[in-house]
């Protein structure tokens, strides 16, 4: 069973970047697909970057477009999120995912993390 254990969220300024890291408990890493999403207090959770296997596809979200890379070290098992130019409606708790999935548009996943709560705020 993959377990995923996401880090580095925490309080920031605005403008001020973040790394977000989440380390995966399976040996089947690499052929996972992975991803970030994100839930905002009061909305729903929304998509915000993925990444497949041997990184040569990227997705991102468009109101995060510009302002996060994903990237994965599949020797380490673990999956980044950077966030520059964060801004307070960037604050949100953001979950790690793996097996991404799309439907109509939509994005998804099979395998969540507990989630890293960042906090952007002056």
């Amino acid at each position: 069973q993959v377990q995923l254990s996401e880090s580095g969220g925490g309080l920031v300024q605005p403008g001020d970047s973040l790394r977000l890291s989440c380390l995966a408990s399976t040996r089947t890493f690499s052929r996972l697909t992975m991803g970030w999403f994100r839930q905002a207090p009061g909305k729903e959770r929304e998509f915000v970057a993925g990444v497949n296997q041997n990184s040569d596809s990227l997705m991102y979200a468009d109101s995060m477009k510009g302002r996060c890379t994903i990237s994965r070290d599949n020797a380490k098992n673990t999956v980044y999120l950077q966030l520059d130019s964060l801004k307070p409606e960037d604050t949100a708790v953001y979950y790690c995912a793996a097996q991404i999935t799309q439907l109509s548009g939509r994005f998804d996943a099979e395998i969540w993390g507990q989630g890293t709560l960042v906090t952007v705020s002056s």
